[in-house]
This record gives C-alpha cells, sequence and structure tokens, in this order.
C-alpha cells in the first residue's frame, strides 16, 4: 500500500468514526463528546472516560485505545484488521463505545 492509498483509507475510516458518533448523539442518549485534531479522534463520554482512534502514518496502521487496552490495525484491502487477532476495527470500535457508555452502540464503516 503507498502512503497515498493508507492516507485515503485511513481519512475514510476516521470520516467513519465522526459521522457515526454524530448519528449515535442523534439518533440514541449516548452523549458522545468527539473531537477530531488531525489524524486522532477522542471520544470522551459522560463518566468522563475515552475511547482514542488516531492514524499511525509511518506504520501505515489505525490505532484504537479504550479501557480494554490498545489495539493496531492494518487495511486489508477491504477492511481494517487487528494485527493480532484479525477482528474487524468497526467491531472492536463498537465494542469499546458500549463499555464506555454503558449500553450497546455499533458504529460502521
Amino acid at each position: 500500500m503507498t502512503d497515498l492509498e493508507y492516507m485515503g483509507e485511513a481519512e475514510a475510516l476516521l470520516r467513519a468514526v465522526e459521522l457515526g458518533c454524530d448519528a449515535l448523539n442523534d439518533d440514541t442518549e449516548a452523549d458522545i463528546d468527539n473531537q477530531r485534531v488531525g489524524g486522532m479522534i477522542t471520544m470522551t463520554f459522560a463518566d468522563r472516560s475515552q475511547v482514542v482512534v488516531n492514524l499511525q502514518k509511518p506504520l501505515h496502521e489505525v490505532w484504537l485505545a479504550s479501557r480494554e487496552g490498545g489495539y493496531h490495525y492494518k487495511f486489508d484491502g477491504t477492511q481494517w484488521r487487528d494485527t493480532k487477532t484479525s477482528r474487524d476495527f468497526f467491531d472492536d470500535l463498537s465494542a469499546a463505545i458500549s463499555l464506555h457508555a454503558g449500553k450497546p452502540l455499533r458504529i460502521c464503516a
């Protein structure tokens, strides 16, 4: 994957996360304060806990950090997959935000 291809896919992922948070705030009682600065999105929840998604450009990865730990994802041509477990980014993100919000929530690509 070239740097340009990585940035295209990574930006699409960040846009999906931002739009997903906005949709959850509009359609549910979730109260997710999401802020983007450059290649990083910080989602803050009512209890002040945070989930962070950030780009790791030199590695062509996206990282996810939450209460449960940190995860690294690489694009496999169709999806962002965890480098250790092959789990899908959006499945892991949805699990993380559900944990932090205390209710089942889902963000999709």
